[in-house]
């Protein structure tokens, strides 16, 4: 039994046009580092901890190319690719049916391709006990983020403080460590900041990070228990993913299934969900609020990338790929100016930057998306 990790990294990026488009989404921009896109961060987490041979990238057909180019150590095969988006339940699913070829209750981890994780010491210490935790007793972990701050922005994990498993895991040398594995209650919808507040006194809440460890052979049985229209189409998919019709039968499977969320899909209805509670620095940077929280200021508080002139400027992020931008007497903006358009918003409303996109998709203005 091995240790897989899957990288989903199919997503649009809808939150940060103009910069992130349908041909560049945020998965492969550099918007955190200057040196590496967020999906190359997201392998170089893996590697050297997991083997590459057993590392999977689950992405959209289109973008094969850019996963290609960025990671050119993972191996073609491990390159899955969806003919069209449908969510994480059968991207997921998906990944399993390749693993299963291998390993049938072989330890997964599922991350997303464009999250932040600052303490990788840390963040590697609580997959190793999260992958020893399903190894040994099945069912799904889910790593939960120790709240810093009432935030909106992110789901929430209710856990059971008084049903909880130790996991003792030794490592390479000599040290022992030590984790505690805690039942689900409940899972929560992004809150309101009231709600969010509540959450966060009660003390028995955790963000929810999108990431999940289980068994193949687990997440198999509960896509077949819990979502019965997604299991048939793949199942027959098993012995067809070496054929040179492959691709032609994934697309037809896949236009018989219908998009739905992990959380949705089984999160939310198994009764076998554990989670860690983890804090190594973890962010999903799901919007342009995220990267001016992230990256380094300047003593007005200012985040810049390209040329700027700021006159009376404070608590701004400016970023241009052309041309100069200029500010006066102005704070608390977001200003984003890319060929293919500009963006001035209001701090902490950039969650709402994908309702652009949406009037972009209606009135069928695709050369600026």
């Amino acid at each position: 039994m091995s240790n897989y990790v899957v990288i989903m990294a199919g997503g649009g990026g809808t939150r940060f046009w103009p910069k992130g488009t349908s041909k560049l989404p945020k998965q492969f921009m550099k918007i955190v580092h200057e040196s590496d896109s967020m999906i190359q961060q997201t392998f170089k987490r893996f590697d050297g901890f997991i083997d590459v041979s057993k590392i999977f990238v689950v992405t959209s057909a289109e973008y094969k190319g850019l996963v290609k180019k960025q990671i050119p150590k993972i191996p073609e095969a491990n390159i899955i690719c969806e003919p069209f988006g449908r969510n994480t339940a059968p991207c997921i699913g998906l990944a399993c049916l390749f693993i299963k070829q291998f390993d049938p209750k072989g330890n997964v981890l599922v991350v997303p391709s464009d999250h932040i994780i600052n303490d990788l010491a840390e963040f590697h210490r609580v997959v190793s006990c999260g992958l020893k935790y399903v190894s040994e007793n099945g069912g799904i972990v889910t790593l939960g983020i120790n709240p810093s701050k009432p935030e909106t922005g992110y789901g929430y994990i209710q856990y059971d403080l008084e049903h909880m498993t130790g996991v003792n895991l030794r490592e390479l040398d000599g040290n022992e460590l030590h984790e505690k594995v805690f039942k689900v209650k409940t899972f929560a919808e992004k809150p309101n900041l009231e709600l969010a507040k509540a959450f966060i006194i009660s003390g028995d809440f955790l963000w929810n990070s999108g990431m999940f460890i289980f068994r193949v052979d687990t997440m198999m049985e509960e896509i077949q228990n819990l979502l019965p229209d997604l299991y048939t189409p793949l199942e027959k998919l098993q012995d067809k993913l070496l054929s040179n019709d492959f691709p032609k039968l994934l697309e037809l499977a896949y236009s018989q299934i219908k998009g739905i969320s992990i959380d949705y899909g089984i999160m939310e209805r198994t009764h076998h969900v554990h989670t860690i509670r983890s804090n190594f620095g973890w962010s999903d940077v799901g919007s342009w609020d995220e990267i001016y929280n992230l990256r380094e200021k300047d003593v007005h508080g200012n985040v810049t990338e390209g040329r700027t002139v700021l006159v009376d400027t404070k608590n701004c992020l400016i970023i241009n790929d052309q041309r100069i931008t200029a500010t006066v007497g102005v704070e608390d903006l977001l200003i984003i100016d890319t060929d293919n358009g500009l963006l001035i918003c209001k701090k902490g409303e950039s969650q709402n930057v994908k309702e652009v996109v949406d009037y972009l998709k209606r009135k069928r203005l695709d050369q600026y998306l």
